[in-house]
């Protein structure tokens, strides 16, 4: 997680979770070159969605709830919402185990990716990370999140 410091927010594994989810959720590019590809180590939408929500439930409650904590202010949150309701809506519309190109072709897919492109923005420039560099692999997440803070 950079340089973002621990005792900012203590629940910084769930941060990096919902950071890579919201990552690879808001760039086409990625999504084109992994998921449509069929590329191993990046997971699939599915994947990214449970990432997402998994530790959070932010498929439950606003993220309103994590402000102090996994977020830092109400405008991160408020991003974050916007995001994962604009994901789930397609993905209870085309279902969980559906192939990536039915996202993709869902008519609300764009402005899904937009609000996870700026959720995911907002956070990476508070963790003072490039929000250009390319999504890290399920992988790294998994080093980052073992080691981070030990």
């Amino acid at each position: 997680m950079g340089a973002m410091p621990l005792t900012d927010l203590p629940w910084w594994r769930w941060r990096a979770r919902v950071r890579s989810a919201l990552h690879m959720l808001g760039d086409p590019r990625f999504q084109q070159e992994c998921w449509s590809a069929g590329r191993d180590g990046y997971g699939d939408v599915t994947d990214a969605v449970y990432r997402l929500v998994e530790d959070t439930w932010l498929d439950r409650w606003s993220a309103e709830k994590y402000v102090g904590s996994i977020f830092r202010d109400s405008a991160e949150a408020t991003a974050v919402d916007t995001a994962v309701l604009r994901v789930l809506r397609i993905m209870h519309q085309v279902g969980p185990d559906a192939p990536a190109e039915a996202y993709f072709q869902h008519h609300a897919w764009p402005e899904a990716i937009r609000a996870c492109q700026e959720a995911h923005v907002r956070l990476a420039m508070a963790d003072g990370e490039d929000p250009e560099a390319a999504p890290r692999s399920l992988a790294m997440l998994s080093i980052l999140t073992r080691t981070a803070g030990a």
